[in-house]
């Protein structure tokens, strides 16, 4: 466990149960964490990109696998396209859940900051260096936008694209003080200082599914955090939706989420 990090503090910390079938240690002051449940040919896409761009060379790479059973996660395969480590969650729940793992293993191992980006490859990892320097020029909150100067969106579904813009960063933005343009996309970067924040308490399970998004892009401007939007191109392919988010229901359970967030549900009692 990293000394910055109080034992009676981490003792208390809900952290579902995983494995770690592939830990290389750490060799970079930053990671990327990328989330995943048989993300098939997208995850093997996404490694190759980042292979090419060479992430490996400026930040560790941690898959954070959420049960999958399609075969993608070879380990001789990953090591080969820069991967450092392989978390299979074992506990209960799904997004959140797995990023609860992913995060309290990489601050355990003492990390400055944490870039994470879906493993759906709809994200383009060129964006990560300037992620990762904007968390070495003091940021705490980095969101990735496809909707400010220099972003993208491509084939982005018409219903997903009205509740981003009109429904979801503009409750947010009211709500957490911060004007936040991209909401509900995972691509982001956030520091060390930010999420040991007892206030902000990440690591508890009221965060199983979306919850986590929400809650962060509210609370963390709130307590004063500095956060910034940084251009990204986000591309759907044609004719595809890649995503684990149902067409009726699992919209419902995002707007839930959503109001939850910005009425302080999540926020930790004890703070």
């Amino acid at each position: 466990m990293a000394p910055d990090i109080a034992p009676e503090i981490r003792a208390n910390w809900q952290v579902p149960s995983f494995e770690t079938n592939l830990w290389l240690g750490r060799q970079h002051p930053w990671c990327v964490v990328i989330p995943v449940i048989n993300e098939g040919e997208r995850i093997k896409s996404l490694l190759s990109r980042m292979a090419t761009l060479k992430i490996d060379r400026i930040a560790d790479i941690i898959i954070v696998d959420g049960g999958s059973t399609d075969g993608s996660l070879g380990l001789e395969s990953l090591q080969q396209k820069g991967v450092g480590g392989l978390l299979v969650k074992t506990g209960p729940g799904k997004l959140s859940a797995q990023l609860r793992c992913a995060y309290a293993f990489a601050l355990d191992q003492g990390y400055d900051g944490i870039v994470t980006i879906d493993g759906n490859d709809k994200d383009d990892p060129q964006a990560i260096p300037r992620f990762i320097e904007a968390l070495k020029q003091g940021v705490d909150f980095v969101q990735a936008s496809r909707f400010i100067a220099g972003g993208a969106a491509e084939n982005t579904p018409k219903s997903r694209d009205f509740a981003i813009r009109f429904i979801h960063a503009p409750m947010l933005s009211l709500f957490s003080g911060f004007r936040w343009t991209d909401t509900t996309q995972g691509f982001r970067a956030y520091s060390r200082k930010m999420l040991l924040d007892t206030r902000i308490a990440p690591f508890r399970d009221v965060f199983m599914i979306y919850e986590l998004l929400a809650y962060l892009s509210y609370r963390v401007p709130r307590l004063g955090y500095r956060c910034i939007e940084l251009p990204t191109i986000r591309r759907y392919p044609k004719g595809e939706v890649p995503t684990k988010i149902s067409s009726v229901k699992g919209n419902l359970s995002v707007l839930q989420v959503l109001f939850q967030a910005c009425f302080g549900a999540y926020n930790s009692k004890t703070n």
